[in-house]
């Protein structure tokens, strides 16, 4: 949100502005005029009568005026009394009571009068009074003996001072005594039980009266309330009758409401206007009332109705003659309600219409001065003539009283005079003065000459041109120094003189003139209007969320008027900042480091030039996980739950989502919580189920999106009754470790389920499918229990039943063991073998007997191992493999066989103790497949036309070799690929001699293997014929001639000598491009060749060394 203001040219100007009016009418000091009371002391003034009394009267006038005083209507003649003196030009009054002087003696009321030749001006009645604080009177208070759910009301009834004192209950340790629906003070001071409570009984209950004049405080002695509840009433009387009698007291009974105060149905009340109506209902009931205020055939008024003390009081401020009516408080519970009306009548003591203002006439001139006043009832206006009743003043000619009204005429300066009225009901009264004076005066101007007036544009610009003169001129208004008057509607004229211009732009700056005459004269002034760029805030502060101890900023970033210069104040919640190291003001922002939970609220950015002013608000909110809960209580105890309660921490500002409830069983595992359950965010309540035999403790924690609280304080504990358990143990198993036994486990009961001490274990088994009695034993603090001498693998019907203490479980379910297994007694028969292909086999046999296996069947084991290879001679080392058939299958696939290959494989059946005898093994053989790629393949004795190719056999022929296929084609310079020749190649070949190729030619070569079933992988290489022998031995000419190797060893020289010279400008400082002056002048002897067809020399240097034996 953001908030702009311009202070000096909206609310500060408007100020100026009226108080440019009042000015107007003041009569400059230096001409004569008749007093005007400036100050005086309220009317009714009440006083220390400790410290001096001090009565103001101040006034102004030419001459200056004298001052007298009045004490209750006759003169006070401060010369006779010491103890009197009055301020040096001043009608102040100083009563010394500090030296001796009693304040009581100078009770009274007191006018001051100001008099000088052209008039007298009058103060109000000034009623003196000293503040009183008297002391308690002594009293025996006998203590208050109430019954719970009564209602009692203990009186205060402080003594009566001046002016009344403040009243407030609190106790012997000065701790205000807490307040609430039940339990409020009411508006004269006594407190109120709607209801009392066992919590109500105390002997310190203390009314204290503050008087603020005299700054001291009253103290009532000590009430005693004892309130009686039900129960103690009952073993009061119980202890006192006999066995036989009847007795016990009424349980507390719930009332419907009846009113404390006020008594009856109906009152009155009278309040005077603008006063604060206070309306006051308190009601007795229980459960506790709540009260409701309406106002009957009408509202309450909005923005000034307010509910206090609970809603008991119904306060309205500002009241006027439209508050009037009838009232209404309905006090209810759920018996019933009750109401009463209160009757208001709003009175008002006389307040202003038109008060009567100062009138500056010239001689002959014309004047009326006008008192206006309204009240309830009507005041009577009444007038004086400088301090004298109208009627016995001196005669004048010119005027004429009618009413509210003196009407002057022709008026000279002898009918200079201060006339007062009095506007008076029986509420109260108003005193106005207002003088008459008769002055010829040429035109003055008062505003200092060429004053600079500088505003906002598009703001208002007042300019100012305060005046005097009489008769009272008239003020005319020029732009520039040789402009026309200025009219029209872009422009106000006030009375005072001042021009205002209602929306001040850039072309309205320059120089005004103001111009004011008269019949005696004229006179004339300069002001100068500046206009101003407004202040704005371009980039203004975003609402934040952000975790505690977090970081963050608000920028406030803003342009304004070069010639202003601007300030920047941060605040929080319309305060200052925290004087805290962590809140950094940057030149446009604010940081706050590591936010806390109090750095909470409202960031604002003001800027101010001596201009204007602007705005601009961010909410921050600081976000955490919640506080944990607290208050944890227990209720509606019962054998198996109870109810939980808990008030909720501080949510922190985000807002609760759920709450998780833990428990501790301090009995059975002390220390350890457990999760219960958990409720909504919106639930403070939860039913809880419980377990016998448990003393529970139960903990609440809040969760929000930012996290989850801290645990609350444990609940008190609760040990909830033993009982014989509800459950049995889960997960029974029965499985032999060992052919002639049977292991029973199950899984223990936790602690808070064995329900009761003395926790036990019936185990009971019988052999399933036999006509034999349950065998049972009782165990405990075990989980495990072996039967021994028991046939091999035959199932066992088990049971597991809990008991303790206090009796057994419900009668548990039934589950099937076996006893213990033995490995499987015969082999599987008629295995059989399905070659598929070379790689790929299918075996099938037949499943054992049932009664053979002696345990759980969990499958068949193939185990499968090659024997040798058909194609070469036999391994040394058998790796057998092993493939797994789960369940009763009888048939499986084994992959991954190596082509032409004799295997052998036998197969066992397995149970839950391991492997039966193995089947007689199976011979089976694997067909012939396609080889693998040769193992290798070179290419030696390259000549100009001819390549030797030499290869290895396939690591693995897969069956017998019949041939190879070797493949070859050219490679141009540009790698593309020429015609390509196949040869086929005897198996027994392991060498080939190409011939007639062309001369300095790369090739590639393919190759591969074939058996009966077809071809393998093949090998890949490439390899290049030498290049012509005759350019060859030239070459080999020139290496080896004189004046090449003089050559050679001079480029050597020349190179060594500029890496000399290189190396000495280096230390110097310099370079020398070496690098690029050889790549300049390198010696094409050493530069590579390429031939006409387009292979690189690259490749001659494998033909030269190739062909060196030749």
């Amino acid at each position: 949100m953001m908030k702009k203001m311009s202070i000096p040219t909206s609310i500060t100007s408007l100020v100026l502005f009226l108080c440019q009016i009042i000015s107007a009418l003041d009569v400059p000091l230096d001409l004569s005029q008749p007093p005007t009371i400036t100050q005086q002391s309220p009317k009714d003034y009440i006083v220390d009568p400790r410290e001096n009394i001090v009565i103001q009267c101040e006034a102004k006038g030419k001459p200056p005026p004298s001052f007298s005083w009045t004490r209750n209507g006759t003169h006070f003649d401060i010369d006779k009394d010491a103890q009197v003196t009055m301020k040096p030009n001043s009608g102040t009054l100083v009563i010394n009571i500090m030296n001796g002087g009693k304040a009581e003696a100078y009770e009274g009321v007191y006018q001051c009068t100001a008099r000088n030749e052209r008039g007298a001006a009058i103060s109000n009645n000034i009623v003196i009074r000293p503040s009183r604080s008297p002391l308690w009177t002594k009293e025996k208070l006998e203590p208050n003996h109430v019954r719970e759910g009564d209602s009692l009301v203990l009186h205060c009834r402080p003594p009566v001072g001046l002016p009344p004192p403040i009243i407030f209950w609190m106790d012997n340790a000065f701790q205000r005594l807490p307040q609430s629906e039940r339990v409020s003070q009411g508006l004269n001071g006594d407190l109120y039980f709607s209801n009392v409570q066992p919590e109500d009984t105390r002997e310190d209950y203390i009314c204290y009266a503050r008087f603020n004049h005299t700054q001291t405080i009253q103290q009532k002695q000590p009430i005693s309330v004892k309130v009686f509840s039900m129960d103690s009433l009952n073993d009061t009387i119980a202890a006192n009758l006999s066995d036989t009698d009847i007795y016990g007291a009424k349980p507390v009974t719930e009332r419907q409401p009846v009113l404390l105060t006020p008594t009856g149905s109906t009152s009155t009340k009278v309040e005077l206007r603008g006063n604060v109506l206070l309306l006051e209902c308190i009601a007795a009931g229980l459960p506790t009332p709540v009260i409701r205020w309406i106002k009957e055939g009408g509202e309450l008024p909005a923005n000034r109705t307010f509910f206090e003390n609970f809603k008991k009081t119904l306060k309205i401020i500002d009241v006027s003659e439209a508050d009037s009516g009838n009232y209404k408080c309905i006090a209810r519970n759920t018996l019933g309600s009750v109401h009463h009306v209160i009757s208001v009548t709003v009175k008002a003591a006389p307040y202003w219409i038109t008060a009567p203002r100062n009138l500056v006439l010239s001689p002959g001139e014309d004047g009326t001065l006008i008192c206006r006043a309204n009240g309830n009832p009507k005041p009577s206006i009444s007038w004086l003539a400088n301090g004298v009743p109208i009627a016995i003043a001196p005669e004048d000619p010119s005027r004429k009283v009618d009413g509210d009204t003196i009407i002057f005429s022709h008026v000279q300066e002898r009918s200079s005079a201060v006339y007062q009225c009095n506007a008076s009901n029986e509420y109260g009264y108003l005193l106005a003065n207002a003088f008459v004076n008769v002055l010829a005066e040429p035109p003055r101007i008062l505003t200092p000459a060429n004053k600079l007036y500088q505003v906002i544009a598009d703001s208002p610009a007042l300019l100012d041109c305060a005046y005097f003169g009489s008769p009272k001129p008239e003020i005319e208004w020029f732009k520039g120094v040789k402009g026309s008057i200025l009219r029209g509607n872009e422009y106000v004229f006030h009375d005072n003189g001042t021009l205002e211009i209602p929306v001040a732009q850039k072309n309205s700056a320059g120089t005004y003139t103001c111009v004011a005459r008269n019949e005696l004269g004229k006179i004339q002034n300069e002001v100068q209007l500046e206009i101003k760029d407004p202040t704005m805030i371009i980039k203004q502060p975003e609402y934040k969320v952000i975790q505690r101890y977090g970081q963050v900023s608000f920028e406030c970033i803003i342009k304004h008027d070069s010639t202003l210069l601007p300030t920047v104040t941060w605040l929080k919640d319309n305060d200052e900042l925290p004087d805290d190291e962590r809140f950094l003001v940057g030149k446009d922002n604010l940081t706050i480091m590591n936010v806390t939970d109090k750095d909470d609220g409202t960031y604002t950015c003001i800027v101010n030039t001596t201009l204007d002013s602007v705005s601009a608000s961010a909410v921050l909110t600081v976000v955490a996980r919640p506080n944990p809960p607290f208050d944890l209580e227990l209720t509606g105890q019962l054998e198996r739950s109870i109810e939980l309660s808990w008030i909720p921490g501080d949510e922190n500002n985000s807002p609760i989502t759920n709450f998780v409830i833990e428990y501790e069983d301090a009995l059975h595992e002390p220390g350890m919580w457990h999760y219960q359950t958990e409720v909504p965010g919106t639930q403070t309540t939860v039913q809880l189920k419980l377990s016998p035999y448990v003393n529970y403790s139960f903990r609440v924690i809040a969760v929000n999106k930012i996290g989850r609280s801290q645990p609350s304080e444990p609940s008190e504990q609760y040990l909830t009754k033993s009982a014989s358990p509800d459950e049995n143990p889960a997960n029974v198993q029965g499985i032999g470790s060992e052919p002639d036994n049977l292991v029973i486990t199950w899984e223990p009961l936790k602690g808070f389920q064995s329900n009761g001490p003395g926790l036990q274990y019936k185990v009971s088994w019988r052999q399933k499918d036999v006509d034999d009695e349950w065998t049972s034993v009782i165990v405990a603090n075990v989980s495990k229990y072996i039967v021994s001498g028991t046939p091999t693998f035959v199932p066992y019907e088990i049971k597991v039943q809990a008991l303790n203490d206090l009796g057994y479980a419900p009668e548990p379910s039934e589950v099937i063991g076996h006893s213990g297994e033995d490995l499987p007694m015969v082999a599987p028969g008629n295995v059989q073998v399905h070659v598929i292909n070379s790689t790929l086999a299918k075996v099938h046999w037949d499943p054992v007997p049932l009664k053979t296996v002696r345990g759980h069947l969990q499958g068949y084991k193939v185990y499968y191992w090659k024997v040798h290879s058909l194609s070469r001679r036999s391994r040394r080392h058998v790796e057998k493999k092993i493939l797994t058939f789960r369940g009763n299958k009888t048939f499986g696939m084994l992959p991954g066989l190596e082509p032409y290959s004799s295997y052998k494989l036998n197969v066992r059946v397995v149970n839950g103790k391991g492997e039966g005898p193995a089947s007689p093994d199976k011979v089976f053989k694997t067909p012939e497949g396609v080889p693998s790629s040769p193992s290798f393949l070179k290419i030696t004795n390259p000549t100009l036309d001819s390549l030797t190719l030499e290869w290895g056999s396939p690591t693995h022929p897969n069956g017998v070799l019949i041939s190879y296929t070797l493949k070859f084609q050219p490679i141009n310079s540009t790698h593309e690929l020429g015609p390509l020749v196949e040869i086929r190649i005897p198996a027994n070949e392991s060498s080939l001699i190409l011939k007639n190729l062309n001369y300095s030619t790369r090739y590639k070569f393919y190759f591969n293997a074939q058996t009966s079933v077809g071809s393998g992988s093949q090998i890949t290489e490439e390899a290049v014929t030498i290049m012509d022998e005759a350019m060859a031995s030239r070459q080999v000419d020139i290496a080896t001639q004189g004046w090449f190797i003089g050559l050679m060893c001079a480029v050597a020289l020349l190179i060594l000598i500029l890496l000399i010279v290189c190396f000495i400008r280096r230390n110097k400082g310099g370079k020398y491009p070496v690098k690029e002056k050889e790549d300049a002048h390198a010696d094409p002897e050493i530069q590579p060749m390429k031939e006409d067809d387009g292979t690189f020399g690259e490749y001659r240097l494998f033909s030269f060394v190739s062909s060196a034996p030749f």
